[in-house]
Formats: structure tokens, sequence, C-alpha cells
């Protein structure tokens, strides 16, 4: 009898994509489409989210028949997404009311700004662990029922569902059937008690966003329907969900308290697990759902940063450095040592730990003799010395997990580069860890979907399917890492200021 095989669905900012996995993790073959992004106005991101539906089915089919293999094979389905982005549609037609506000967009930052001034961000932050920040999905609904017209009207009468990206496909996947999401992703919206595990009719009430829009919340390892027959050529189960940067976290095997990764995609996303205790951040990151599993829930602690890769894409689009990451990298090593240049690539603010959605980027320590290589290096180096200030919170908040060796588990398209994974140590001080495969996302979407369909009897043996590892150990001088680390955090008050 065949081996059954795992089907990962990755709908992320830039791009969707499935991969087709054995019951071991090697991935079988992959297939994608680039999403259009849309930038209506400063601070606003936006994607349509049909396109984003029509472009899942194209790749969950393209994968399978480029792995030569049959639907019959699948045992089922995992989901992972770009988490905070949103959807509200017609319950009846299907049909969305607005493109989809996406977890970039700041267009809700007065909103946040006033419901911080009137006093609630301590007790949004001890419900729901998180920060009052136009980063999460609540407010942005707000903002669509509020200015779609006849939407607020709609929603109170039942015919709106509202979702994250994840909650869409798979309603139209099922064919409407099942409008639900996982507890991963609930855990993104300000609306989730994340230690009920349930809808906060207080934080809806404060948000003035109406719960019954909202989706069921269920397991990491859930039931969540099957496909229609007709839109992949049979009824496929749908076992897993996790939000992307906590499907990274299981596909690099991070399944005990302590261990940590970042995720190097269009922005970075650092998480260490907690185990089942779930701490107030001291520090200003959130505190968030890792999974939940037959019921168990466990945490971690999170930093965002909103601009990673994208700085690196900015280089070619706005600055003419031609040929992709990879010349860019080349460039960058060219830079002269101790150049002084501070690029703060903060396009739609700053994350964590600083949560300034009105902060916007620059460029310091330009000299005559500064160039594109140096511009260039500034730009990976930003991306280290963020990750260096999410280290410095966490070791804040959970000084035990830094007690001895640290090791950071990296992965997302910067970590293919062997030159960032250098650096990164070097400007961070710490081991880095990387993945020699780089889907690790898919991969903890098609390994919480091994784990509810019974292909592994539980997360310890599907998390023994992480891939292989390089190591990488700091060897910059420590007199020059805090010197380029105080100039990047003299940069970061400069643009808060």
């Amino acid at each position: 009898m065949a081996e059954p095989l795992l089907l990962a669905l990755d709908q992320g900012t830039t791009s969707t994509r499935a991969i087709l996995f054995d019951a071991k993790g090697r991935a079988l073959a992959e297939a994608g489409r680039p999403l259009q992004q849309s930038y209506p106005r400063d601070g606003w991101v936006e994607h349509d989210a049909q396109e984003i539906y029509e472009a899942s089915v194209a790749v969950l089919r393209e994968a399978v028949q480029k792995a030569a293999r049959r639907m019959e094979e699948v045992a089922a389905i995992g989901i992972t997404n770009q988490r905070e982005t949103v959807v509200i549609w017609d319950k009846a037609t299907g049909k969305p009311l607005h493109k989809a506000v996406v977890w970039q967009d700041r267009r809700t930052a007065d909103a946040c700004e006033r419901l911080r001034k009137a006093g609630h961000e301590g007790r949004v932050t001890e419900v729901t662990g998180l920060l009052l920040d136009p980063y999460f999905s609540g407010t942005k609904i707000a903002w669509l029922l509020d200015h779609v017209p006849g939407a607020r009207a709609a929603a109170e009468a039942g015919e709106l569902l509202a979702g994250t990206i994840d909650t869409w496909v798979i309603w139209k996947l099922t064919g409407g059937r099942v409008h639900a999401t996982d507890a991963t992703n609930a855990s993104r919206t300000l609306l989730f008690d994340i230690r009920a595990q349930a809808w906060s009719q207080e934080m809806g009430e404060l948000l003035d966003v109406p719960l019954n829009i909202l989706p069921d919340v269920r397991d990491c390892t859930g039931d969540f329907g099957e496909t229609e027959a007709g839109v992949l050529g049979r009824a496929i189960p749908i076992r897993g969900v996790a939000g992307d940067q906590q499907a990274a976290l299981m596909g690099q095997g991070c399944i005990a308290p302590g261990e940590m990764k970042a995720t190097y995609g269009t922005g970075c996303f650092m998480l260490i697990n907690t185990g089942e205790t779930a701490p107030l951040s001291r520090a200003r990151l959130l505190t968030t759902v890792a999974a939940r599993v037959d019921g168990r829930t466990t945490y971690a602690l999170e930093g965002a940063i909103f601009i990673a890769g994208a700085a690196i894409q900015w280089l070619g689009e706005e600055l003419g450095v031609a040929g992709g990451p990879q010349a860019a990298e080349k460039l960058a090593a060219q830079a002269r040592d101790d150049h002084g240049v501070v690029l703060v690539p903060a396009f739609t603010g700053l994350g964590a730990p600083w949560w300034d959605a009105h902060a916007r980027g620059a460029i310091f320590g330009l000299t005559r003799d500064a160039g594109l290589a140096e511009i260039s290096q500034a730009a990976f180096d930003a991306c280290a010395l963020q990750t260096r200030d999410l280290i410095e919170a966490m070791r804040a908040d959970a000084p035990k997990a830094f007690a001895g060796s640290v090791e950071l588990r990296i992965d997302g398209g910067m970590s293919r580069s062997a030159w960032f994974s250098q650096r990164l140590a070097d400007l961070t001080g710490v081991s880095v860890c990387r993945a020699t495969y780089q889907e690790t996302t898919a991969l903890g979407a098609a390994l919480f979907a091994g784990v509810g369909a019974g292909v592994f009897k539980d997360v310890a043996e599907a998390a023994a399917s992480r891939p292989d590892t390089e190591h990488y150990r700091p060897a910059m001088e420590p007199r020059r890492r805090e010197a380029a680390y105080a100039r990047w955090l003299d940069a970061v008050a400069r643009v808060r200021t």
C-alpha cells in the first residue's frame, strides 16, 4: 500500500504556494503563484481575496501533478497563512465586500492610538497577549464594517462572515460548509482570550466588532471539513491549520520550552516556545498561541519585524540594484568595513519592541565615499540588528531560556544566504542554526495535518521530521558588534522623534 502524502498550502504575503510532502517530511514537488500587491494610499496594503483562492486551487492541483501522484494518495491538506490579513464576505453570495486588508496595513493607526490614550492597552494585553497596533486584525475588521457602505448593518443582521486568510480559503474549499480558524490565527486578532481560548465579548465591544461574524476556533490538528469533490477532483480532508509563524515553529521542531526560531520573509518573525505558560511581556513582545493540539495549548513570546526581505526587494525596485537578492548580497559583501551607514527600514512603521506605527524609514551616516555597496550592507544589517532588538527583549522576558547556550533556528528566503547567516550571528552574538530545507512553514502545516490525519501518532513524532541544519557562530569582535548596535539604537531613536 502506498504511503500517505501530505499536501501543504502556504498562502503568504507575496505568493501562494503548495508543496507535496511524503510521510517523512520530504518535499516531492511544489507550485507557486505570485500575489499582486495593492497600495492605495501611504501605509495601506491590500490583496484580492478571490485571486488568493483561485491561486490556492491552482497550486494545490499543480503540486500533485508535478509529483506525478494522484489526489487519492493525499491523506490530508494542511493550511498555513499570512496571519492578521482579514477578509469580510457575503454569506449568501460568497463575494468579498472589499479587498483583503493586509497585516502590513497601517490605516487603523489613529484608532489604535485613541484606544491607547483612553487607557485600554493594559487590559487588551492581559486578555489577548497583544498590543494596540494596526498590525492585528480586530481594528481592520472594524474599519471595513465602518467604511464599506451597509457592512455594519449587514453584519449585525447575520449576513456577513469574517476571517483571516485561512478561514476564507477553508470556507471556499469546502463550498461554504466550514467557517473556522485555528487557535494560532485567532490569537492574532485582538478579539481572542488566549487563556480562556474563546472569543472575548469584552474585546468585541471595545473594538466594535460583532462576534457573530467570527469563525469557530479549532485545534491546529482539528477537523476543518473536506474540500468539495469538484475542486481538486476528490474530497480531501483538511486536518492541519496554523498561522505562518507558528507553522514554521513546528517545522523547525521548536516544541520544547526555550527553543526559538526566526523566519525571514517579507518581514521577520521570531518566536520562543514558553510551554503551557502564557507570560505577560515586560519588553513589549507579544504573547501568542504556539499551538493547540488535543485541546492542550502551548504558548510563545513573539517579536515581529515588519520589513526584512522587503528591504532587499526595495534595493532592487527603488535603488536600481539589478539582479535580485543575490546581486544585492554580493554588493553588500563588498562594502567597506565600519562604514557607519545605518538604514532603518521603517517603511510601514516599526514593529517589536518599538511598536511605532508613525515611524518612517531613513538612512544615516552617509559620507562622500558611501555608495550602493554600503547602503546594501546596511539593508541586510538592519534585519540582523532588528533581530538583536528581539533577542534582547526576549532575554529580559525569559532570562532562564538564555542561561545556557543559545541557538537561533532560522529559515525563510534570506536564510538561504550563508553570508547573511554569518552576518546575523556576528551582529547578534548568538549561534545561528540554518535549516538546509527552507520551506519550514509549509512543512509545519503538513506536519500538523499529518497529526490530525493520524499519519503521525503525536506532535513529537511529527517534529522529528525537522530538516538538517548548518551552524554559524559569532566571529565579529565584541567591540565592533556593540558599536554597530549603538549606532542602530541611535538611528531608531531619530526616526521615532
